[in-house]
């Protein structure tokens, strides 16, 4: 089942100022390459069918980086790419639950081929995973589940010691469920990754109240429709080992160019 994926990219990146006054971050350099070529590539190898990036701060330097089609590295055939302006149509960025909701006309117009059911990867575009694969046996996976969400979690870095979600124990069917563990809870927390599966559902009534397609622009986040869905068991998850890191500060940049540097925040 080919799927589409949106990225994340409509962020000002204040942490990263002022490496971003005059670069988005997803075009911040990692190892040679834009962080956002890195994700797209990862994507093409998946075999997504098409990536949607959304765009604010300084969208233009994005579209003209990577124009309407991503050619990926290795010959295959080119990844169609299409743009969520917000910075054009709203003057800002929407948030990520409004930005998707924005995107979503995007992501599976009504006049598109069935066969996604729906379903679609959401990833942030500034995250570094090399080692992460989109893997269509995961998508086959979730579209067999009622799960509305199916997301990825990663050990708790320095600068997030208490994490995001908790994790059930596995169903008999394999199942583990993210928990929206109470503040007291003692259970172990782990940091979501920003790499999950979502349904369309999930930004729809009752899960959330933005009317399809997001014609206002409003700006709402994703953590509490997570949240919601989760207290109603219905998004699964897993825990990625591999190599991933939020870059979010200069100095964790630097450290991806210059492992060996001691400069770690």
């Amino acid at each position: 089942m080919k799927i589409p994926a949106m990225l994340m990219a409509a962020g000002r990146g204040e942490r990263m100022r002022p490496l971003t006054d005059t670069t988005p971050k997803p075009l911040l350099q990692v190892r040679g390459r834009p962080l956002l070529q890195w994700l797209l590539q990862a994507l093409a190898q998946g075999g997504v069918s098409r990536a949607v990036i959304n765009t604010a701060w300084l969208g233009e330097q994005i579209e003209a980086a990577f124009g309407s089609a991503f050619a990926p590295a290795d010959a295959q055939a080119p990844l169609p790419i299409g743009y969520s302006r917000e910075g054009r149509d709203f003057g800002g960025a929407l948030e990520t639950a409004g930005g998707i909701a924005r995107a979503l006309p995007l992501l599976l117009p009504p006049d598109g081929p069935a066969s996604s059911a729906g379903i679609f990867w959401v990833l942030a575009g500034d995250v570094f995973a090399p080692d992460f694969v989109f893997s269509p046996a995961a998508v086959a996976r979730f579209a067999a589940s009622d799960m509305l969400a199916h997301i990825w979690l990663v050990p708790n870095p320095a600068h997030v010691p208490r994490g995001d979600f908790g994790l059930s124990a596995a169903s008999a069917a394999g199942i583990r469920l993210a928990l929206n563990l109470p503040a007291d809870d003692a259970q172990p927390r782990y940091t979501y990754s920003t790499m999950g599966l979502y349904r369309k559902a999930l930004f729809e009534a009752p899960w959330c109240d933005i009317a399809a397609g997001n014609p206002l622009g409003v700006k709402a986040p994703l953590a509490p429709l997570m949240r919601k869905a989760m207290d109603n068991g219905r998004v699964s998850a897993e825990l990625y080992a591999g190599a991933w890191t939020d870059v979010g500060t200069p100095a964790r940049l630097a450290q991806l160019n210059h492992p060996t540097s001691m400069d770690v925040a």
